[in-house]
């Protein structure tokens, strides 16, 4: 998925810029992906909290929306991230 130039124009944290050019590298044809918090992370060496902080970030700002997903048996699983495509690109 290509990056959307917007996020350059939103003088957010250098944390936000890295997650999302993240997701936007996993993101599938649907422009979704659902990799947990801890998986990125690890993928990123940044902390936990740093993630949830970038997140919250680019959902402000109108770049991502989450979807809480339950597994089969009922309990939490990642979210579904949806890259909000920017349609000028």
């Amino acid at each position: 998925m290509i990056l959307s130039r917007r996020i350059y124009d939103l003088d957010l944290p250098h944390r936000a810029v890295t997650v999302y050019a993240y997701l936007c590298d996993r993101a599938d044809e649907n422009a979704e992906c659902f990799p947990s918090t801890l998986t990125i992370s690890k993928d990123l060496s940044l902390g936990r909290r740093t993630v949830f902080r970038a997140l919250k970030d680019l959902e402000n700002n109108g770049l991502i929306t989450r979807t809480r997903r339950r597994n089969p048996i009922g309990g939490w699983t990642s979210s579904l991230i949806r890259m909000e495509v920017d349609k000028n690109v």
